[in-house]
């Protein structure tokens, strides 16, 4: 597959570079060198150009220094400052940022490691897909150590979006997913929920940014493929499970009420 072509020369920083990866991160300065390694040590390997980018959801740990320091020895990637609003708006700023001809969504505890990007570009790239999300359900994917409860709540929830706003996709909530750059553009751009009019918070917040982004590129027309991918699961403690499930269904109402509003009007 052309898209991950073997290196045969040092990577250079590029104006438009081929690949954009966007991971956020909120105070993640336990595991984030760990994160950024791992997608290092892949891309190396490739002689297509890259700029990682990740961005600082208003960490208040030392989450930005650490990734400073790290971006000083290793090019290609680069630290965003963010105020600290909650996932979906962070990764709308790396995605209004970016420059890559594709851009990858990448969630900074890697449950689904960077190899899996071949996947995912394999639809984009051979089969001319717009968007290609990272799927823990259906044939060949793995869900590795999680626990019962939290399969239950995300079958819930999907059955809910799947009411509500975004038909026939079995996860929508994986946190990795590529997009072709005019894809990525047009639906960021549209975004009223998590886009750039977000509030800041307190509190960390996940949210259901995913399914604004797919009711639109529904809406706009992208073909978007659900791929199989192996997913470990990683302990956290930022969810609470009543409270965001709550606001999360509320805000998958949202999406729906403001298409019936007029505001995603093309």
């Amino acid at each position: 597959m052309n898209a991950v072509k073997a290196k045969t020369t040092e990577h250079k920083e590029a104006s438009n570079p081929y690949l954009s990866i966007i991971m956020p991160a909120y105070n993640e300065e336990k595991n984030i060198v760990k994160s950024l390694s791992s997608i290092y040590a892949y891309l190396k390997d490739y002689d297509y150009s890259y700029e990682i980018l990740v961005v600082d959801d208003g960490s208040f740990d030392n989450t930005a220094k650490i990734v400073q320091e790290f971006c000083k020895n290793h090019k290609g990637f680069k630290l965003v400052r963010n105020p600290h609003k909650g996932k979906g708006p962070t990764i709308w700023t790396g995605v209004m940022t970016a420059k890559g001809e594709y851009i990858y969504l990448a969630d900074a505890d890697m449950a689904a490691q960077i190899s899996e990007i071949k996947r995912l570009f394999v639809w984009l790239v051979d089969e001319s897909y717009d968007i290609a999300i990272a799927s823990r359900e259906g044939l060949g994917s793995s869900r590795i150590n999680e626990p019962y409860y939290r399969h239950l709540m995300g079958r819930v929830f999907n059955l809910w979006v799947r009411l509500i706003a975004v038909s026939g996709i079995e996860d929508t909530q994986c946190g990795f997913k590529l997009f072709r750059k005019n894809s990525a553009k047009e639906i960021f751009k549209r975004l009223k929920i998590y886009g750039d009019s977000a509030k800041e918070i307190k509190e960390a917040y996940l949210g259901a940014f995913d399914v604004e982004v797919l009711y639109l590129a529904k809406k706009l027309g992208f073909k978007v493929k659900e791929v199989p991918v192996t997913w470990m699961y990683v302990k956290t403690q930022r969810i609470n499970p009543i409270k965001d499930s709550v606001k999360m269904a509320l805000d998958v109402l949202k999406v729906r009420v403001n298409d019936i509003r007029g505001l995603y009007k093309l």
